[in-house]
């Protein structure tokens, strides 16, 4: 039986929906990841909420240059790790898009950034580190472009933020950013 959101996410939980169901999953596994997206916001609408159950929707935003040569990463204060932007939806965000655009904003001090509407992945993955009260986020990725003069800041959720090339990224990275920058890129050669 799916249960109804609360009024102050129901807009993020149909938000989530619409998105989930009208995206195309690049491969199998993705596709295996979008429906349990989507098994996970019919048994608890509430996984669109930081405050929902321990695994719960997030939405993030890779950064890269128009050529695809660069990306941009924070290195995250909790996970300690090189990371894309990204974090929890907000009940004032009109829905999953507008929450990985605020984040990436945020995140990189990049007021003008503009993410492409069009999710460029999924993913799930275990936290570890010190996160309070969530163990896994369930990421909607979007993609946007920034020009390497542009000069980030970084947020109080970061230690640091830097251009980086694609063929030479920090150590302290997740096994999956690679296969993330090729799907970015993928996008850019359209």
């Amino acid at each position: 039986m799916t249960r109804i959101a609360p009024v102050g996410v129901r807009h993020l939980y149909d938000d989530a929906l619409a998105l989930l169901l009208g995206w195309r999953a690049p491969d199998e596994t993705r596709e295996q990841l979008r429906r349990g997206f989507l098994a996970a916001l019919a048994s608890d609408p509430m996984t669109v909420a930081k405050d929902g159950p321990p695994a719960h929707l997030t939405a993030s935003c890779l950064v890269l240059s128009p050529d695809g040569t660069h990306v941009l990463l924070h290195l995250h204060r909790r996970a300690e790790l090189w990371l894309q932007f990204g974090g929890h939806l907000e009940p004032e965000d009109p829905g999953v898009w507008a929450a990985a655009a605020r984040e990436a904003r945020e995140e990189s001090g990049l007021v003008e950034l503009v993410p492409d509407a069009d999710p460029i992945d999924v993913d799930r993955h275990q936290l570890s580190g010190r996160f309070e009260g969530c163990t896994e986020h369930l990421d909607v990725r979007f993609l946007a472009v920034a020009d390497v003069t542009d000069l980030p800041q970084a947020s109080a959720e970061s230690l640091d933020i830097a251009w980086f090339p694609i063929d030479a990224l920090p150590p302290n990275t997740p096994t999956d950013l690679g296969r993330l920058i090729a799907l970015g890129r993928g996008r850019l050669a359209r």
